[in-house]
């Protein structure tokens, strides 16, 4: 092995990202050096680069994007419990605790999660070092590339569908914003059981990729008569569900009306925007919920992984594209410009 390395990095304090030559990175107590084999580009990763986005717990100036990462393990630092081994091939989860606050020395949930990729140093490299405890075991017959999204591209999504929207099977649902998250979620969604999957976005050929995903119904967001469709399709009740990936104040005000009585609006999509209800009293009238999601926990993942073990999830259509690492800054490109629409863009070291 050499002494240097390749890294895709962002400097914090310029805004500089740059793929360039780093030192390999000697694992610690309780560590694990992966030779990364896939990592994921995530819209998030793209507002890092614009700085719409800011790190609350970097440690340095400058950091290793890339929080979905996939490989084999490369060696093992002092003191990592078992059963891990050089050559297993892992996922990271994308955060870590912090480990010094008093909710993890109980492992409880940490108040100060690390994001993999945002405050320390992430996959988009040849090797990335990860904390024993945030290993994930890959079966052998699912690809890199599929197992490194899993983490937030599917996690998100599931965690939201599952822990915060409480979905029921045979229940109606909505998906607002089928992109990266979106696609996934009705997936998901149809995995999950709920009937009918209703897809929403403004581009046709992401509601043709709803519908190979599993949506029942598909629908263009400036169809004035949307709302009148989402009825029909569910015996005039409305939606139990609807999630909103887009983050914008139009979309949550639209899939609130197509709510049942008791119906939940979560919210995933990340949006800067003030949170309103066009009308309260019907709002709660109807005894509805506007629910906020971030992220996934670690046991959303291991889901995940099982259901994928045992064939009942499939990742094919979820990697549009791969690209090597020297290559980082256009699929940061295409990614935020949605040329080719993709779901997700794939670095290959």
């Amino acid at each position: 092995m050499t002494d240097t390395m390749q890294a895709a990095r962002l400097d914090l304090r310029t805004g500089t990202f740059a793929v360039e030559d780093v030192p390999v990175p000697e694992p610690g107590p309780g560590q694990v050096r992966i030779e990364v084999k896939a990592a994921g580009i995530c819209l998030s990763d793209v507002h890092l680069i614009d700085g719409s986005l800011t790190p609350v717990h970097a440690t340095a100036d400058k950091v290793t994007l890339g929080h979905e990462t996939a490989g084999v393990i490369d060696a093992l630092g002092p003191d990592v419990p078992g059963p891990w081994t050089v050559g297993q091939r892992v996922l990271l989860q994308a955060g870590e605790r912090c480990g010094s606050c008093t909710a993890c020395a109980r492992f409880e949930p940490c108040p100060a999660v690390r994001t993999r990729g945002v405050d320390y140093d992430g996959g988009w490299a040849h090797y990335a070092l990860a904390s024993a405890h945030t290993l994930v075991a890959l079966p052998d017959d699912l690809p890199f590339a599929q197992a490194a999204v899993i983490p937030d591209a599917v996690s998100t999504p599931w965690a939201a569908i599952t822990t915060t929207g409480q979905v029921r099977p045979g229940r109606p649902a909505g998906v607002w914003g089928v992109g990266g998250l979106g696609t996934h979620a009705v997936q998901l969604l149809r995995l999950a059981g709920a009937a009918p999957v209703v897809a929403v976005d403004p581009l046709a050929s992401a509601r043709d990729r709803a519908l190979a995903a599993g949506a029942d119904l598909a629908l263009d967001p400036a169809d004035p008569a949307l709302r009148e469709h989402v009825l029909a399709a569910t015996a005039g009740r409305g939606l139990d569900l609807a999630l909103d990936f887009a983050g914008v104040a139009a979309v949550r005000d639209q899939a609130v009306r197509c709510l049942n009585h008791g119906g939940r609006l979560v919210l995933v999509g990340l949006g800067r925007e003030p949170l309103t209800v066009t009308n309260g009293i019907a709002f709660s009238y109807r005894e509805q919920q506007v629910l906020g999601h971030y992220g996934s926990a670690p046991g959303h993942v291991e889901e995940l992984v099982a259901l994928a073990r045992l064939h009942r999830l499939d990742l094919r259509d979820s990697i549009s594209a791969t690209l090597p690492l020297a290559e980082a800054a256009q699929g940061v490109e295409r990614l935020r410009t949605k040329t080719g629409d993709p779901v997700r863009i794939v670095l290959v070291p």
